[in-house]
């Protein structure tokens, strides 16, 4: 539930409320705007009718929360989160483009794409270390090593890294190096997992699952909001149904649907939802008109070459050609690429 506040309450109004609640066993989520104050209040609603909250001085309102999901919702936190990672700010007016390769294959071929994605306007390196891939004979990712190489291109270019964790074993590991923590589709409802990540105090990007729902995506996201870090940043990456002429469909409508449910930003992957590099820029314009707040894009410098998703991946040429459009679309949206 939430409790408005009146723009009339008092500090001491509002602390008795915080008490009363805290007493009864509610976590709390305190949202102080500009006019008045929000409390949020997670815990259990047969104890609703027992506190008289709606008695106590200062209080406008008392509203439950429908939704399942609590700290995601909008109705808990009605004004858009910006996570920010270093110094940049997801969610906010700027639209941030993360880009890089599938997966890191060598220090050359990483090193040339930040350098050349950064000269294009990306503002954050993308970059698999650890790959779950369909067959057990694929590249699975050169882990350690390429997380080392991740970080070198980030010291040399200012780039901030977003990579995949893909077990709490190595998260330790990966969130030494990373920036943010990246859960992939296949990962989505790997609870344990993503209580673990919840512990750790990087932002996280949480990708939607291929046959999710957007409640069952925004459930996953409760899942480490619950745990205590609420910088999670929500990933489109296209979802499975009856056609195969692309690799998964594209919602884009979730877009502007999580946006209206949920209060967390909202970026999208056209790479692996499309799986073919010809339709890429087109999805990456219509995200952008759609209110997407970033996107995830493969790139490489010889995608025929590629050791995973070569299909998707742009080239540097490409990508360069694509940001360009990108800045037009978003200034027609009253944005700016960041």
């Amino acid at each position: 539930m939430i409790v408005v506040m009146s723009h009339k309450a008092s500090e001491d109004d509002i602390e008795a409320v915080l008490l009363r609640l805290e007493k009864n066993g509610f976590k709390i989520h305190l949202s102080q705007g500009v006019e008045r104050t929000i409390i949020g209040a997670i815990g259990d609603k047969t104890r609703l009718g027992d506190l008289g909250l709606e008695a106590m001085p200062g209080v406008e309102k008392v509203v439950p929360i429908l939704q399942p999901y609590k700290l995601a919702s909008r109705t808990f936190h009605e004004e858009g989160t910006v996570v920010r990672v270093g110094d940049l700010e997801i969610g906010g007016n700027a639209v941030h483009v993360m880009a890089g390769p599938c997966a890191v294959e060598n220090r050359e071929q990483l090193l040339s794409t930040a350098r050349l994605v950064k000269e294009a306007g990306a503002t954050m390196l993308r970059g698999g270390a650890f790959k779950p891939r369909t067959s057990p004979y694929s590249f699975h990712g050169l882990e350690e090593e390429g997380l080392k190489i991740l970080a070198e291109a980030r010291e040399a270019t200012g780039l901030l890294v977003v990579t995949e964790v893909m077990d709490a074993r190595t998260l330790p590991m990966v969130a030494e190096y990373a920036d943010v923590l990246q859960i992939g589709a296949r990962n989505m409802q790997n609870f344990f997992l993503l209580k673990e990540v919840a512990k750790v105090d990087k932002p996280v990007l949480l990708k939607r699952g291929p046959s999710a729902t957007i409640e069952e995506w925004l459930m996953a996201a409760e899942y480490i909001m619950a745990g205590g870090n609420y910088n999670v940043i929500l990933c489109e990456r296209g979802i499975r149904s009856f056609d195969n002429f692309t690799r998964n469909t594209l919602d884009l409508t979730a877009v502007p649907a999580v946006k209206h449910l949920s209060h967390l930003p909202v970026i999208v992957d056209p790479s692996h939802a499309i799986g073919k590099w010809r339709f890429v820029p087109a999805m990456a314009r219509a995200a952008i008109a759609a209110g997407a707040d970033g996107l995830l894009v493969e790139v490489h410098p010889n995608p025929a070459e590629a050791l995973c998703d070569g299909p998707q991946s742009l080239t540097p040429e490409n990508f360069s050609a694509m940001m360009d459009d990108l800045r037009q679309i978003a200034a027609v949206m009253g944005r700016k690429m960041g």
